[in-house]
């Protein structure tokens, strides 16, 4: 018998090498919490309509599609002298510092192209900002994968190191949410960067560029130390063999272990092959896993995408169209800063229920009655934004009657809406993490592998939002425009999925029900 060099090393990584690699999630969560805070009002600053919005939003989910699996399976195989994951983590990051450079200076160089300044739609920045985006989707999912591998690879074989390391990632993606919507809702960043305020680029467009200069200082600040402070050793067919091997190989069965894994070389199906064998494959535990998850995220991505125009849009009751006066697009400008205030609160809280999730688990009889419950209460509160529209609606047209601008909603309306924000943000903790630890615990009985098994349930993640993205503004508009239709439909499908995992869910086995619901997921 002769224990594996590999197997030890990667099972004695300290603590802080985890940490190290954990925290490059908040400088990734910091851009997200950009993109969903800023980002879908600023498309409508360009000039594209509330109701083709949405479609700006498909490129997450393609890429997510495509590039999340292409860059799992080959960092598995890399053989770099750097590293599997190392090259990839590193050249994720670089390419979000290009994409956030195009995005921010979007207006900047579509003047240069020929748009003009004072009529929209600015077509040459809408290009630009379109390829930044699609680059920056991109590189955030080239980042996300690589970084929650390496994670399992420093835990080795120890459950609670794994468990460990998922609480970390978790807690620091919540610490980007509230780092990134912080810098969202402060709409005097851009004073620190005067230079970002152009001709072509108005008070909220600096602020967006001066949000991405610190999303690059972040997240380069965060992977250069990690990567400098991890040293992951080259990878190589016979160490893998090695590691899965359980870290000890019986001499007398190595032959055979060997014909073995030549075997399975030869008869491997390429990426693709292998992702289309494990769906048609699937048992009914993991089918009704995918229902419950495509029907939530059906439920979530209305409000994801369009929360904080929502607030600048009918909280607020400003316009961002290119042909509304400068007082509507302020106040819808204030909106959206509020908006990124009460996403901050949905981070803080996200953090909190994060920690408490296995104590939650327990309260409630388990991680599928949780997920029910928490199904209910996204329903109630989507629910709870036609109620808190129509109020702000009210308020404004008594102000109306009295003869009164009025600038923004009553402080019980905006309370109310913060308070939903922050609300959401339990809902969000545990979509974030319990659809992941079931796909685990449901795809180990078949021998699947976690990579693969992960890479089927975020088909239940993408369809959907690709389903969002191209349907949600013009569903919107068929009822009259802005969010509330959408909203709605989202309340009645959060409904529909919080009585399937109820009802059809299976239950995990009673040693897995509760001890893995730290194994969270992302975007």
């Amino acid at each position: 018998m002769k224990k594996s060099q590999t197997q030890t090393q990667i099972s004695s990584s300290p603590l802080k090498q985890t940490i190290a690699v954990a925290s490059i999630a908040a400088g990734i969560q910091f851009g997200w919490a950009l993109q969903l805070s800023l980002l879908t009002p600023y498309v409508q600053l360009l000039g594209i309509p509330h109701k083709w919005a949405s479609l700006i939003w498909l490129c997450g989910p393609i890429s997510g599609m495509l590039v999340q699996p292409i860059v799992g399976y080959h960092s598995d195989r890399c053989k770099s002298r750097f590293g599997r994951r190392r090259p990839f983590i590193a050249a994720g990051a670089g390419l979000v510092a290009i994409a956030v450079v195009l995005i921010g200076y979007a207006a900047d160089i579509g003047e240069i192209l020929g748009d003009r300044v004072d009529s929209t739609p600015k077509s040459h920045a809408i290009v630009v900002f379109a390829v930044g985006f699609w680059i920056l989707d991109v590189a955030n999912n080239m980042l996300q994968g690589p970084c929650r591998a390496l994670l399992a690879d420093l835990s080795g074989n120890s459950g609670k190191k794994t468990r460990t390391a998922n609480y970390f990632f978790s807690f620091f993606m919540a610490v980007g949410n509230v780092l990134g919507f912080a810098a969202g809702a402060f709409t005097h960043l851009h004073d620190a960067f005067p230079f970002t305020l152009t001709k072509a680029c108005d008070v909220y467009c600096a602020n967006l560029k001066s949000c991405f200069f610190f999303s690059i200082l972040i997240l380069m600040s965060l992977t250069i130390f990690a990567l400098w402070y991890v040293d992951e050793k080259q990878w190589s067919p016979e160490t893998e063999k090695e590691v899965n091997g359980g870290g000890e190989v019986d001499d007398g069965n190595m032959e055979i272990t060997e014909e073995v894994t030549a075997l399975s070389k030869e008869v491997r199906v390429p990426l693709f092959g292998e992702l289309f064998s494990a769906v048609k494959d699937m048992e009914r535990p993991m089918v009704m896993l995918l229902l419950v998850t495509c029907l939530n995220w059906i439920a979530w991505f209305p409000f994801l995408l369009f929360d904080t125009d929502w607030m600048g849009r009918e909280v607020y009751g400003g316009d961002s169209g290119g042909n509304v006066n400068d007082n509507a697009r302020r106040v819808y400008n204030t909106g959206v800063h509020a908006g990124a205030l009460g996403l901050m609160l949905n981070s803080v809280m996200l953090g909190f229920t994060s920690l408490g999730l296995e104590w939650l688990a327990r309260g409630v009889g388990g991680v599928k009655r949780l997920w029910g419950i928490v199904n209910f209460i996204l329903a109630f509160c989507l629910g709870m934004t036609v109620l808190i529209t129509k109020m702000a609606e009210s308020s404004r047209r008594d102000s109306a009657v009295l003869g009164v601008v009025a600038i923004s909603p009553p402080v019980g309306v905006k309370i109310g809406a913060l308070s939903l924000f922050a609300l959401l943000g339990v809902p969000l903790a545990i979509t974030y993490s319990i659809p992941f630890a079931l796909a685990s615990i449901f795809s180990s009985s078949s021998g699947a592998g976690q990579g693969l098994s992960l890479g089927v349930l975020n088909l239940a993640i993408v369809v959907p939002q690709m389903v969002v993205s191209v349907g949600a503004g013009p569903f919107d508009e068929m009822f009259g425009g802005g969010n509330i239709p959408g909203f709605v439909l989202a309340a009645v499908v959060a409904a529909v999925s919080g009585v399937l995992a109820l009802t059809v869910l299976p239950s995990p086995p009673p040693e897995a029900d509760v001890l893995n619901v730290s194994a969270v997921g992302g975007h």
